[in-house]
């Protein structure tokens, strides 16, 4: 007998519906899975075979044949275990599905029949809508699909509870999930309070019009001024993050089995610290297969912290200049392309040389002259250049560091940054795929960064004195714009621009 249903396999943080298709005849008793299976896939035999027996039903006797349609596309995961199986006991006649209704399973079987969940279930549901009557899937990932969808999802736990839902001798309620009180649930935060960081206002003003704008900022100092407390900060300052910049962030995260257990969505802006020692796949996606998403797009809509920049191999760092300026990652290998989404704000942090102490007030430094161009030549110009905001952040004087906490710094900051990126979404609504100021580029730039005679004359100064790049010129003109909007100004005037290029002469000084 002949039985066919639907599944579904991740692409990247897309999704493809696919058709389990299996034939149970006579025979020598054979167990094939065709249609491109990777490993995980063509060892899915075993586990439905021990799942069938252990829960009291008879693993058919002949040959069986499962196909999974289309063909020419890899498929990877564990998901395919129970539409497998499903089918074989459809095919065997132990099982028979309702004519009226077309579901889509998924999961993983366990050797005693038990139902575990699966990574994907997010990005497959959305790929399911219009196709289907309702979803099948472990108990685990049920909130996670009702999130994606209004079709209904029942969850399952066992593949003996399974077949009985499928033979319509058992009704599985499907899951109700309150997603508005969900989204209404202010995530907690997850980072320190600007409060915490004694002194550098100049650094925390540059934090705030990085996340004003989602500008990417440089901080320069010695070792223990607080670059790391002040980068773990940065997430708080941004706004909310949208149901369609959360249900993007969760795609990323589902696709790649990250999804902690108990979230079905993701509020929270990710922030993302790799180590210096990571490598090329690590951070911008690789792997065995279909390319896995990498670090850039783990942190995308949210941080992604470098600290000790120039440690990390030069290599690594080049790979992210594409996706600071396009957003996204097109990852090719033999027979399968997958782009991930990588609009991340980059915060990185650098000792000023080698040992650290360089213009320090108190230790001096042990560096020489070519140590210290050694040291900031691992920087290139070209990775330098997508770099809006550069702030030295120095050593604390004793009355700065024993000086009280302030409170709530980060709520305030926080506020002022929203009310910017509105006045941005609102400016850049006919504009598809531009929501921030960072983005601006061209006819737009021109359109959204009007200056007055003063400002105009300033910035010609600055671009004679200093030999400014045309990319710098354009970096300026969009850090001018952002503090502007934290101000709620229209045109940039003359100390709009004097402050977006006091941030950039610090990143001329380290590039030279």
């Amino acid at each position: 007998m002949f039985a066919r249903l639907l599944s579904g396999a991740v692409l990247g943080i897309d999704a493809r519906l696919i058709e389990v298709q299996c034939d149970v005849s006579g025979g020598l008793p054979q167990f094939h899975v065709v249609g491109l299976p990777e490993k995980e896939v063509s060892e899915s035999r075993e586990r439905i075979r021990s799942a069938i027996k252990n829960s009291g039903l008879q693993f058919p006797s002949g040959r069986i044949t499962a196909n999974l349609a289309p063909a020419d596309l890899r498929k990877e995961g564990v998901g395919f275990d129970v539409p497998i199986a499903v089918a074989i006991l459809i095919a065997s006649g132990q099982a028979g599905r309702p004519a009226d209704n077309n579901y889509l399973f998924l999961g993983e079987l366990a050797l005693n029949g038990a139902i575990r969940g699966v990574r994907g279930v997010l990005p497959i549901a959305l790929a399911a809508a219009g196709h289907v009557d309702g979803l099948v899937v472990p108990r685990e990932n049920a909130v996670e699909a009702t999130m994606a969808t209004d079709l209904p999802v029942y969850p399952v736990e066992t593949l003996g509870d399974l077949r009985a839902f499928v033979s319509g001798e058992m009704k599985i309620e499907p899951l109700g999930v309150d997603r508005e009180a969900l989204l209404e649930c202010e995530p907690p935060p997850i980072g320190a309070d600007l409060a915490e960081v004694r002194g550098q206002a100049l650094a925390k003003r540059a934090l705030e019009v990085a996340a004003g704008g989602g500008h990417n900022v440089l901080m320069v100092g010695p070792p223990g001024a607080g670059k790391s407390l002040l980068a773990r900060c940065l997430p708080d300052l941004l706004p909310p993050m949208a149901l369609d910049e959360a249900l993007e962030v969760t795609k990323v995260y589902s696709s790649a089995g990250l999804l902690e257990e108990g979230v079905s969505l993701i509020r929270r802006r990710p922030f993302r610290a790799p180590h210096q020692t990571i490598s090329y796949a690590g951070m911008v996606g690789g792997g065995h297969g279909i390319p896995g998403p990498g670090e850039i797009s783990l942190a995308h809509h949210g941080v992604l912290f470098l600290d000790e920049l120039p440690e990390f191999d030069r290599r690594v760092l080049e790979t992210l200049r594409q996706p600071l300026e396009d957003r996204t990652v097109l990852l090719s290998r033999a027979g399968v392309s997958v782009r991930y989404p990588s609009s991340f704000t980059l915060v990185a942090a650098m000792n000023p040389c080698p040992c650290g102490y360089l213009g320090d007030s108190l230790q001096p430094c042990r560096c020489t002259v070519h140590d210290i161009r050694r040291y900031r030549r691992r920087l290139s110009g070209p990775f330098l250049d997508r770099i809006d905001l550069f702030v030295e952040v120095p050593r604390l004087p004793p009355d700065e560091l024993l000086a009280s906490r302030g409170s709530g710094a980060s709520t305030d900051v926080r506020a002022r940054v929203t009310d910017a990126r509105t006045r941005q979404w609102e400016r850049l609504s006919d504009e598809p795929g531009c929501f921030s100021n960072a983005q601006l580029d061209g006819d737009l730039l021109d359109a959204c960064c009007e200056l007055e005679s003063e400002a105009r004359a300033l910035l010609a100064r600055a671009v004679t004195r200093f030999g400014l790049s045309a990319r710098a010129h354009v970096r300026i003109l969009r850090v001018a714009r952002t503090i502007a909007d934290l101000e709620g100004a229209g045109k940039l005037a003359a100390e709009h621009i004097a402050e977006a290029i006091q941030f950039r002469a610090t990143g001329e000084s380290i590039g030279e």
